[in-house]
């Protein structure tokens, strides 16, 4: 016999959002620009079980969904780009997994008229919704989701299960963070009971890289440099660095852990070029034990986690390395 599915917190309100949804008649699921596998598994899951309640839902972001995602089942329902206010209208808007309504990339005309649901784990998020459940002590806004389906009493699919399983996956580091406990674990084999196939989705996660990729970590890794006493690990991407390995913004996803791994590393560092932007930097950071990169990604404007955060800045290369230099150093005290 089937198990009764458990909440990994019974004690989050889930009811207003739930009448938002009962209530509305369209609905659209956004998530942050340039989405990660948290982002596109908490809107895949939450359409197919929208779409079973009878619901008319729409999968917008600005960025789309990338390339090692499109094996999830509503993965091509997932639109791209930011469309006028006369081409867009939902009674109800649910952003998942952002921590800001700027980082959705979206016009105000999108929101326009729209109720605007914020579900997002992220300790650094700006409560900017109409209505917000953030909590930090999930591991994946796509954990959120699955608390979401039990107060509903919607069940999981293979579909559903799946896109959770990839959220919590990638958001986890395979499963090596400190925010992996067993309940993660026991909502897992749920998921894995559900229908969610463990090594098919690993493999079209992180199997399925494109040879660019390849060529742009071989790139980056030759930027690499060791600073704050043997502290902090350095890598950068320009845009040149894009053009000539035929690289994209997707390929250089989880490189920055290339730095974190070095031993001795509390700090690793990537600033890369913003593809629709001149001088304009997307730094990551990631922390290893003691520093809290969240707190640092937010004195620079960002945020995130303790140990994954980052944030947009403008200017030369040398502007923003040497401003981000400073902060890190600091926090190294």
């Amino acid at each position: 016999m089937t198990r009764k599915l458990q909440s990994l917190f019974s004690d989050i309100d889930w009811q207003p959002v739930i009448g938002e949804i009962e209530k509305a008649e369209s609905i659209t699921l956004t998530t942050h620009c340039n989405p990660d596998g948290d982002g596109i598994g908490s809107e895949l899951a939450l359409f197919d079980a929208l779409t079973r309640m009878g619901k008319k839902v729409r999968l917008f972001n600005r960025d789309g969904i990338p390339r090692i995602y499109t094996f999830l089942e509503h993965a091509w329902n997932v639109e791209r780009g930011d469309p006028h206010c006369e081409s867009h209208h939902a009674d109800l808007i649910i952003s998942l997994d952002s921590g800001s309504r700027p980082r959705l990339g979206l016009s105000d005309a999108f929101f326009e008229g729209s109720v605007l649901v914020n579900i997002d784990h992220h300790a650094s998020n700006k409560k900017f919704g109409d209505y917000n459940i953030v909590d930090s002590r999930y591991c994946a806004t796509g954990a959120m989701v699955f608390d979401l389906m039990i107060a509903m009493n919607i069940p999981l699919t293979v579909a559903s299960a799946s896109a959770i399983y990839t959220a919590v996956l990638t958001d986890t580091a395979s499963f090596r963070l400190s925010t992996t406990t067993a309940a993660v674990y026991r909502m897992v084999a749920d998921l894995v009971d559900a229908g969610a196939k463990p090594w098919p989705i690993s493999m079209g996660v992180y199997e399925s890289r494109p040879l660019a990729g390849l060529h742009i970590l071989s790139a980056a890794l030759e930027t690499l440099e060791i600073c704050d006493e043997g502290r902090s690990a350095w890598m950068h991407i320009s845009r040149e660095m894009y053009d000539a390995t035929g690289a994209d913004v997707e390929d250089s996803e989880g490189l920055i852990d290339y730095g974190r791994s070095i031993n001795g590393i509390e700090i690793a560092v990537l600033i890369r070029s913003d593809e629709n932007s001149e001088n304009c930097w997307k730094v990551n950071f990631r922390a290893k034990t003691v520093a809290d990169v969240g707190a640092l990604a937010s004195s620079l404007g960002g945020g995130g986690h303790h140990y994954a955060a980052g944030c947009m800045m403008r200017g030369s290369f040398e502007e923003v390395r040497a401003t981000v230099q400073k902060a890190v150093s600091d926090s190294l005290v």
